[in-house]
């Protein structure tokens, strides 16, 4: 009987070795639930950049969304309170599409100098008013100006969001201009300011996008360079 055992486990054995080897693909194959599946080749991700927009929504936001979506691409909006209001159907389409919507304040006015009751007021609106169109709240927020009281986070259930690529795009409305400043500077964790409440702004971007991703990079939300 010992022999005849080892018998069986042996013809199992060459049995299994030929599936294996055998299956299609050959030695890059893998068995899985019986089936031979190829190993396929991940590429690397590039290099990480988030594309962020301050300002809107506006009459320019929806075809910004319209060239983001064509491209696969993810961005963060920090949206002013009132205008949210007056374009709630761009906010529920970055909301349905993916981005990340953040708060701008309500009336884009300098949170230094305010009291604490104004400058609660100022985010809460905007939370508000963004939670009746796509029923979640906002965590993250720009400051106007990039102004910001050391340690307002911790009374406001908000975390600050900077910029390190700024190409001051209100200042201009050439387009080529905006790209190069943006491509000439940007690189690996990288956060891009622009404001898509102008037409100009909203056609460099997507050149921007265009030429990153020609390079290689891959863009992401916010949300993913501060919490990896």
């Amino acid at each position: 009987m010992p022999g005849k055992l080892e018998g069986i486990w042996m013809f199992a054995w060459l049995v299994f070795l030929a599936l294996a080897v055998g299956a299609p693909g050959g030695k890059d194959a893998v068995l899985v639930s019986g089936e031979a599946v190829r190993e396929e080749e991940v590429s690397e991700p590039g290099p990480r950049i988030a594309l962020t927009f301050d300002d809107g929504p506006g009459p320019y936001t929806e075809r910004l969304l319209d060239g983001l979506k064509e491209r696969g691409v993810k961005a963060s909006f920090f949206l002013i309170g009132r205008y949210v209001k007056e374009y709630p159907e761009a906010v529920k389409r970055m909301e349905e599409e993916g981005h990340l919507i953040g708060n701008h304040t309500y009336s884009h006015v300098k949170l230094k100098g305010l009291s604490p009751e104004e400058t609660r007021r100022e985010i809460q609106k905007t939370d508000e008013a963004v939670y009746e169109i796509t029923g979640k709240h906002v965590a993250y927020l720009r400051p106007p100006f990039g102004e910001w009281e050391e340690d307002l986070e911790l009374t406001y259930p908000v975390l600050p969001v900077m910029w390190t690529v700024d190409p001051l795009d209100w200042t201009t409305e050439n387009v080529e201009e905006i790209v190069d400043r943006v491509v000439t500077q940007a690189g690996e964790n990288d956060m891009i300011l622009l404001h898509d409440c102008y037409d100009s702004s909203v056609e460099a971007a997507l050149r921007i996008v265009d030429r990153l991703l020609a390079e290689g990079f891959d863009f992401v939300r916010v949300d993913e360079l501060l919490i990896p």
